[in-house]
């Protein structure tokens, strides 16, 4: 039986506002000074995690799902659900808008829409996220896209490191300049931008607005998302749960010393976010630290945990 964690290479991505701070906050070998993107766990087509260990080293995370799918609880489904990213934001990303599924596979032939979550890794003073708008109604979002009345339009939001935000599809929303965010979502690239402040790519072009698709499946008028986080102790271990939702289930982990027999819900998706320590299954003892993603499959039904560190851990609801 397979039964130790299964550790992932991650797969990095250029983007017109990424800066270097994977590298700086958390060691990665980056290949650009603009990297905005780390997937750490992702099976997605545009950017698969390899896995680094054990008999299935050299797999990719979906030809594992697609052989293996007894270390995932035998869920059911073509694709892998669920996609952790850590992103930079040197400068401002696009506004954007993300589709439902049933909008994301009638139109985009994509296997989920997409609802996604943050936790707040690291922001500037006074840092601000758009989240939402003010618009009550399509027309009135229409007229105050055509006459740029964005300051008028846009919903900001106050964040601050540890800060947690839910972004259900149908949400308009940007993360803002100086800030770092671990983000789980479910595993689609379904991006439609509604504003990108006219900036110009390395070539001078500007890039692609997706107003008609914005407008289709934007939440309007915007509603915030209620969840209420609950917390508990598990030996050295607080485990808060963030949010529990139709798609996910996500957690923040605080270790401080040891957490033995923590009981593993289905197959739990691990990014660290700082510290170090070890993993202990019934196969042995691995080490991981700050930056590693790992999944313990369904095949390790218990397991411990000796450190100190913080994790961001995650499984399909």
């Amino acid at each position: 039986m397979y039964a130790e964690p299964i550790f992932l290479q991650p797969v990095f991505k250029d983007r017109i506002w990424g800066g270097t701070k994977l590298r700086e906050t958390f060691g990665y070998q980056i290949p650009s000074e603009t990297t905005g993107e780390c997937w750490g766990i992702s099976a997605h087509t545009n950017g698969p995690s390899t896995i680094l260990n054990g008999p299935l080293k050299g797999l990719t995370l979906d030809e594992a799902w697609q052989k293996h799918r007894g270390l995932f609880a035998g869920q059911e489904g073509d694709d892998f659900p669920l996609l952790v990213k850590i992103l930079d934001a040197k400068t401002d990303l696009s506004v954007q808008v993300h589709p439902d599924d049933e909008y994301a596979q009638r139109v985009e032939h994509e296997a989920f829409g997409k609802t996604e979550c943050w936790y707040i890794i690291d922001c500037e003073e006074e840092s601000e996220l758009v989240y939402g708008h003010h618009a009550k109604s399509k027309d009135e979002f229409q007229a105050m896209v055509d006459n740029g009345q964005w300051d008028k339009l846009l919903r900001k939001i106050k964040i601050q490191p540890g800060d947690f935000v839910y972004v259900p599809n149908g949400t308009i929303h940007a993360i803002g300049a100086g800030t770092m965010i671990l983000e789980t979502q479910q595993s689609s690239d379904v991006t439609y931008r509604v504003y990108d402040y006219d900036r110009k790519d390395d070539q001078g072009n500007t890039r692609d607005l997706h107003i008609k698709q914005s407008i289709e499946v934007a939440m309007i008028p915007h509603e915030d998302a209620h969840f209420q986080p609950v917390e508990n102790k598990q030996g050295d271990l607080t485990v808060k749960k963030l949010i529990k939702e139709s798609y996910f289930t996500v957690y923040h982990w605080a270790l401080n010393g040891t957490a033995q027999a923590l009981e593993n819900p289905m197959y739990l998706l691990v990014s660290v976010l700082d510290g170090e320590g070890e993993i202990e299954t019934q196969n042995g003892t691995s080490s991981f630290k700050k930056g590693d993603h790992f999944i313990v499959p369904s095949t390790v039904k218990k397991f411990s945990l000796k450190g100190n560190a913080s994790f961001i851990t995650s499984h399909s609801s």
